[in-house]
């Protein structure tokens, strides 16, 4: 059985990653609640379409992490690097195809479902630039597919750090035309995002390229594409992408409806998930390791450990949940001045912020 010890060492690096990722959502979030109620609308709206399109990406890769975990735990190393490199060109290969739909229909979506012309204007300006982080960040997703799944996570925690630095640094600059720079607005924000991508892609590649310990995988070396690999992946992952593609859906749809009542509603609403993606990060963090463990349980021949192992971590859950829950739900307004100075917007995400507080123990048992 695997000891608390253990389970505690593979998940605090992904708790750290998943924390510092969400100071770019969080950080988003504020800096454009300073613009105003437009723009931190629209980026709700702009948002959550691209975060959309890019959990198919997200879950392709972990597809590819259980098979890696699998493979990791027969300590069969070579074919560890036989999946990321197949799996990374797939991936890459869906990036291009999604920005080049992209291209041909966002506006054409955003005219459909958008009622206001400021929200429809301001949303077309974020991901007119956003977009173009399609190819880093499903790059992204299946490298931390593979750190994932040999359990070597700490370099994740590195990389997360530099990507929030970036983040945040350029959107202080773009947002509001600091340092000789133009003020761009929420095409900042959005153009901020996708430079940070870019230098993690960047960090990530090299650190695997050169580091010691993952020449054993060989995970440059391809012969020729394995297709019935890349299947495979895909029957693994395919139901994993829709699932996570239709409950952020469902997230875009609700924006859609709530943005018909108004601005204001529709940036309250934004401040309210913006928190509830933020606390639902112990949660995420040890889904994850549940993927990579239960994978290395039965490539190690351990079966009988699974739904034990599987029960015990949903208590873990429980204990990281419930107290964030409490805190959020009797203490919402000073979340609120987080991401806002505005005394009646406060007011307004006050109500949402109670919902998901309660909605994020459901959700992380499920995950």
């Amino acid at each position: 059985m695997l000891s608390a010890k253990n389970i505690f060492n593979i998940t605090y690096p992904v708790v750290l990653t998943l924390v510092v990722q969400n100071i770019i959502n969080v950080t988003d979030t504020a800096f454009l609640g300073r613009v105003g109620e437009v723009a931190l609308g629209a980026s709700a709206i702009g948002g959550v379409y691209f975060l959309a399109i890019y959990m198919l990406g997200f879950g392709f890769s972990q597809g590819a992490q259980i098979i890696i975990g699998r493979r990791n735990g027969e300590k069969n190393y070579t074919q560890i690097g036989s999946v990321f490199i197949n799996g990374m060109l797939f991936i890459i290969a869906l990036a291009f195809l999604f920005l080049a739909l992209s291209l041909v229909w966002n506006e054409a979506v955003m005219r459909y479902l958008v009622s206001s012309p400021d929200i429809f204007e301001a949303s077309l300006e974020y991901l007119d630039w956003r977009m173009w982080g399609f190819v880093f960040a499903f790059m992204n997703v299946m490298f931390r597919g593979l750190f994932v799944g040999v359990t070597n996570t700490s370099v994740l925690t590195t990389s997360a750090l530099l990507t929030a630095l970036t983040n945040v640094a350029l959107d202080y600059v773009l947002i509001f035309g600091k340092w000789g720079f133009p003020e761009m607005g929420i095409a900042g924000a959005a153009l901020a995002s996708v430079i940070a991508e870019g230098v993690t892609t960047v960090y990530l590649f090299y650190y695997s390229f050169r580091h010691h310990d993952f020449q054993k995988y060989e995970l440059y070396k391809l012969k020729a594409l394995n297709f019935k690999l890349i299947v495979q992946m895909l029957e693994l992952s395919v139901f994993i992408m829709f699932q996570y593609f239709i409950s952020v859906s469902t997230w875009f749809l609700f924006f859609i409806f709530i943005e018909r009542m108004g601005e204001r509603p529709l940036a309250a609403t934004n401040i309210g998930r913006s928190l509830y993606v933020l606390l639902m990060v112990p949660g995420s963090a040890l889904a994850t390791t549940v993927n990579t463990l239960v994978s290395n349980l039965i490539g190690a021949g351990r079966k009988a450990e699974v739904v034990p192992f599987i029960t015990r971590m949903m208590g873990y859950v429980l204990l990281m949940v419930v107290p964030l829950m409490l805190i959020t739900f009797l203490f919402p307004e000073a979340f609120a001045r987080i991401y806002t100075n505005d005394a009646g917007l406060i007011e307004a995400s006050v109500p949402v912020m109670k919902v998901v507080s309660v909605a994020m123990i459901f959700c992380a048992l499920g995950n």
